[in-house]
């Protein structure tokens, strides 16, 4: 059986009937959408998208940091900038 990764759930045609409502009962947290009993995607915040976006593109920049770190680095003067 597939998982829910959310604590509120609700079907395609619940969605479609009233998404105000099912935003507005989410309390800020995300809502899984269901097909068939199927979760077909979640439904989050936009505040919480922002934030899981902002954090994988730090997670990225950390990963370039930690190669280059192990680089041997490439004396530059201010003048060939």
């Amino acid at each position: 059986m597939q998982s829910v990764l959310a604590d509120k759930a609700v079907s395609v045609s619940e969605l479609k009937k009233n998404p105000s409502a099912v935003i507005g009962g989410a309390d800020g947290g995300p809502v899984a959408v269901l097909n068939h009993n199927r979760v077909m995607g979640y439904l989050v915040p936009a505040e919480a998208y922002e934030a899981m976006i902002e954090r994988l593109e730090d997670l990225e920049l950390a990963e370039i940091a930690r190669t280059r770190a192990g680089e041997k680095p490439v004396p530059v003067s201010l003048d060939d900038l």
